[in-house]
């Protein structure tokens, strides 16, 4: 691959690798690209389901909506990366389930805010840059490093999600405060966006019956999904002949990044770039400090020196970009989200062989 050429040091051979290349009759369209298909839409539909039902309950029992946000929205909308890293680690495919972060947290920056900058001009809320942003690139650098130095153990796992649990209850504690919201709380504001319904629930007196079996409905599907997907996912690695690390990069990663991209888009269509923003920061704290440090503490093992080597490294360098772009007149205009769409296809175009 050419950007095996960036690499200091070979992969590391956790990565499942296939031996030789299938011909394009071993595998059929239906066989290959149904199943995956079918993995994501049930990572979806689950993680949607499972959001509503969360907030009904909570509502019913009396939670503020900033703590609801914050915490069971904000998490909900990560089910799918979450979900799909975890069963990839428990399948011993790192390469998808640290592909799948990394790669998600490259195609929000670049990807999404790039398209939600093109369709209206991203505004940044002081908020969300001067703590969630610089919290972003704080958190990309410790995991690039942490990755690149040692294994992936449930001691550093245990470390990333007790962070995430600290920022969000110091975030918590200081919107109770200002009042003035940031990235995770606009990561929830963009589902509600999507979907008014969803904050529209009920009264308490209907019960917690349904939502709990919405929650466990939701669950279902989404761990369904999740096993459906990192299967197909590995099938097509090797219907391709390349590494698993590669798709799930690109493929997974843009798959699960889906609700967070309709959000996004949702957010610049009614002219809320501020809202974009957050969804993209907030998505990418999630992504490093939750998922990773969930997969780690459920599967623990060494990262795909691919990723180590080039990938962490690049998303770093891709949140300094995005932070600079943010902090310079507090906005991302269009030739900056053309630049950074510019910079996907330089990056997929460098990571396919």
């Amino acid at each position: 691959m050419a950007r095996d050429l960036f690499l200091k040091r070979p992969p590391c051979i956790t990565t499942s690798v296939p031996t030789g290349r299938f011909s394009s009759g071993d595998f059929s369209m239906f066989e290959t690209w149904l199943p995956l298909i079918a993995g994501l839409a049930l990572l979806v539909a689950g993680g949607e389901l499972f959001v509503r039902g969360s907030v009904q309950a909570a509502e019913r029992l009396g939670i503020s909506p900033l703590v609801i946000g914050l915490t069971l929205v904000g998490f909900g909308t990560s089910m799918p990366e979450l979900v799909t890293s975890v069963r990839a680690g428990l399948s011993g495919s790192p390469g998808i389930a640290y592909g799948n972060i990394v790669g998600s947290n490259i195609a929000n920056m670049l990807l999404i805010a790039g398209v939600s900058a093109l369709i209206c001009p991203v505004v940044v809320a002081e908020a969300a840059l001067r703590r969630d942003a610089v919290v972003m690139f704080a958190v990309a650098a410790l995991f690039a490093l942490l990755i690149l130095l040692l294994p992936m153990s449930r001691a550093a796992g245990a470390m990333l999600v007790g962070t995430l649990v600290v920022y969000v209850w110091l975030v918590i504690r200081q919107e109770r405060v200002s009042g003035a919201h940031g990235a995770i709380h606009d990561k929830g504001a963009a589902l509600l966006q999507a979907d008014p319904a969803l904050g529209r629930t009920p009264p308490r007196k209907q019960g917690m019956i349904v939502p709990i079996m919405v929650v466990l409905a939701g669950l279902g599907l989404v761990v369904l999904g999740g096993a459906q997907l990192v299967s197909s996912a590995v099938a097509l690695a090797r219907s391709f002949g390349v590494g698993e690390t590669v798709i799930g990069l690109t493929i997974v990663a843009v798959g699960t990044s889906m609700p967070e991209l309709v959000t996004s888009l949702i957010a610049a269509l009614k002219r809320q770039g501020d809202v974009a923003f957050g969804n993209v920061v907030g998505s990418n704290i999630y992504n490093i400090l939750g998922i990773g440090g969930a997969t780690a503490l459920i599967a623990p093992s060494w990262v795909p020196g691919e990723i180590a080597g080039f990938d962490a490294p690049l998303m770093v360098g891709i949140t300094a970009v995005l932070v600079l772009f943010a902090a310079t007149g507090r906005r991302i205009a269009r030739w900056e989200g053309l630049a950074l769409l510019a910079g996907y296809g330089g990056y997929l175009y460098v990571l396919w062989p």
